[in-house]
């Protein structure tokens, strides 16, 4: 009998790590190898076919230490995701109340904020070419049909990285808002109707039952947020390529351009750890900080 047990404890054991093998090969092979290369290579030099690559240990660092265009990207990142970040959560959660009312057309409103998420991103940064091309663009069209003189919208240092926002914001607020709408139908409707009993505001009904209930949707959507503001490559490519005087380039396009436009394929593995590192730090200060909000009680 014990003989039968452990034969069939070990066939249980095989069949379950079969069943595990192709999704560690994946996970072995496309994250957790690229991430050990990248933190290994960004401790050598970039090789050549005549002088192959050394260990030179922290230089990669400090060299990023005195790369005054990491800095400007840098800071571009930090203010694009402070802005587009409480913009677009804040935006997604108001379409999500808005559409689970009562409306009329309901069902294509919702398609319609729906809509910009499930375009392809050369598709949308092209579309916003339209917008904001110098002289034929529709921003200028505009402009100067109420007679005001037209704008270089993405050749000016000042309005680049705004532009770039503004497409963010409208491509993304529709996406988390589909989260926060499977949110809002989960709610029981009984909270609604005891706190109009209670003589409750629709204000202190959202601040005091409905936005707690919605926590953890927005811890869910807030790591997205925050990933997603440090993964744009392809709006820059179309739009600006990082342009002018890299006033609009961020980080990830930066390594982007180090690894293969520069051919410092070193230096851009040192990039990637740093920018690895800041998204650890901040998941790590999002659980720490918010998860104790998450649960309402």
């Amino acid at each position: 009998m014990t003989r039968k047990m452990t034969r069939y404890s070990l066939k249980s054991q095989a069949t379950g790590w079969l069943l595990l093998m192709p999704a560690a090969v994946f996970l072995i092979a496309f994250t957790y190898y690229p991430t050990i290369a990248t933190l290994a290579k960004s401790f050598f030099s970039q090789g050549t076919a005549l002088r192959p690559s050394q260990f030179v240990g922290l230089e990669n660092y400090a060299s990023l230490l005195d790369d005054e265009v990491f800095w400007k990207v840098a800071r571009n990142n930090i203010i694009y995701a402070g802005i587009t970040i409480p913009i677009s959560i804040a935006l997604a959660l108001l379409m999500a109340i808005w559409v689970n009312g009562r409306l009329p057309l309901r069902s294509l409103t919702r398609i319609s904020y729906f809509t910009p998420t499930i375009l392809p991103m050369i598709a949308v940064a092209n579309i916003w070419l339209f917008f904001y091309t110098p002289e034929i663009g529709l921003l200028d069209q505009t402009l100067r049909g109420a007679g005001f003189n037209g704008h270089n919208w993405l050749g000016d240092p000042n309005t680049v990285l705004g532009c770039i926002i503004v497409v963010t914001i409208w491509k993304e607020s529709g996406f988390f808002m589909i989260f926060y709408l499977a949110a809002l139908q989960s709610l029981p409707p009984e909270l609604e109707e005891a706190a109009k009993l209670e003589g409750a505001s629709r204000w202190t009904y959202f601040r005091r039952v409905m936005f707690p209930l919605l926590m953890p949707t927005t811890l869910f959507v807030m790591i997205n947020a925050v990933i997603n503001s440090f993964k744009l490559v392809d709006h820059l490519f179309i739009l600006t390529k990082g342009g002018p005087d890299n006033s609009s380039s961020l980080l990830l396009y930066y390594i982007y351009e180090v690894a293969f436009s520069f051919l410092d394929q070193a230096y851009a593995s040192t990039l990637t750890v740093i920018l690895l590192g800041a998204l650890a730090a901040i998941a790590i200060a999002q659980f720490v900080f918010i998860d104790k909000k998450v649960h309402y009680q």
